[in-house]
């Protein structure tokens, strides 16, 4: 902001020295330096203020973009698709027998199973606990 350099700010005490003197210069330092203390609150201040208002301007742009997709609804098209069906209606263009008759008993639909009987090459196993007949 000032370009000062160690010898100009030298230069600057000198000319306060010799035009203040040396009894009212530490008065006239604590004068300064309120001063700068002020400057430097205001500036604080206009910081605070001007971080505030464009953090509540952020917060006003994203309550916008909230309200406009809670009423534009971005998700009715995928409530829709649920409620369709699965299968693609020109698959589904005729009755199909199996998919809408009741069902039948299970044990009709099956063949009987087939009747076992004794391994080739064993003879029937008698019961021990049963008399021979």
């Amino acid at each position: 902001m000032f370009d000062l350099s160690w010898s100009h700010i030298l230069i600057v005490l000198i000319v306060a020295l010799v035009v203040i003197g040396p009894k009212d210069l530490p008065r006239f330092m604590r004068m300064a330096g309120r001063w700068v203390g002020r400057a430097r609150a205001m500036a604080d201040q206009f910081r605070r203020s001007f971080d505030e208002m464009s953090r509540q301007a952020e917060l006003d742009e994203l309550r916008a973009e909230l309200n406009a997709l809670k009423t534009e609804r971005p998700l009715a098209g995928t409530m829709q698709s649920l409620h369709q069906p699965i299968i693609p209606e020109d698959m589904m263009s005729g009755p199909k027998p199996e998919l809408h008759a009741p069902a039948a008993e299970p044990e009709a639909a099956l063949p009987p199973p087939p009747e076992l009987g004794p391994e080739p090459g064993l003879g029937p196993h008698p019961d021990p606990g049963r008399p021979a007949s």
